[in-house]
């Protein structure tokens, strides 16, 4: 598997993996959300796609770190790393693609000299949620929030040592 920038070329692949990935937490075909999570471009654009990509160059797996600055930061703080859309293949879940970029994040965030990461998760994502605590993740529930009445977010934060 290789971590790498997502490509131009791949941006509607990493769309429909996304919205595939989120697709069974989505509030159904008419979802605003749906839209966000399938425009790639964007995401890079104003902030950094990644990707983990099989042996053959298909995308098993893209998460979206939000560098200081970005449009796609909703909750770091200064000295905080932020990632967001963390998204595996449904083909490919249970094979370490969301623990491999998870760690490119970990990495990318010890790299620019961050003190810790912090991310939100939808409270009914239990599966990430078990990566993200295996990890060393923590909750932060002072910090969890609702982007709109029917969506409940739980942050979850790393320090970094």
């Amino acid at each position: 598997m290789e971590l790498r920038r997502a490509r131009s070329d791949e941006y509607a692949a990493i769309g429909r993996l996304t919205v595939a990935a989120y697709d069974p937490f989505l509030l159904g075909p008419e979802d605003f959300y749906r839209a966000r999570l399938a425009d790639t471009a964007t995401r890079d654009a104003e902030a950094e796609v990644w990707v983990a990509a099989g042996a053959d160059e298909s995308v098993l797996g893209a998460v979206t770190v939000c560098p200081p600055g970005s449009p796609w930061r909703e909750i770091a703080h200064e000295g905080e790393g932020e990632f967001r859309m963390l998204a595996v293949a449904p083909a490919a879940q249970g094979r370490g693609v969301g623990r491999a970029l998870t760690g490119l994040v970990i990495d990318r965030a010890r790299d620019d000299g961050d003190r810790s990461i912090v991310l939100s998760s939808l409270d009914l994502m239990t599966t990430a949620h078990r990566l993200y605590e295996s990890l060393g993740f923590v909750r932060a529930p002072e910090r969890d929030w609702r982007p709109q009445p029917d969506v409940s977010l739980l942050v979850y934060t790393l320090e970094l040592r």
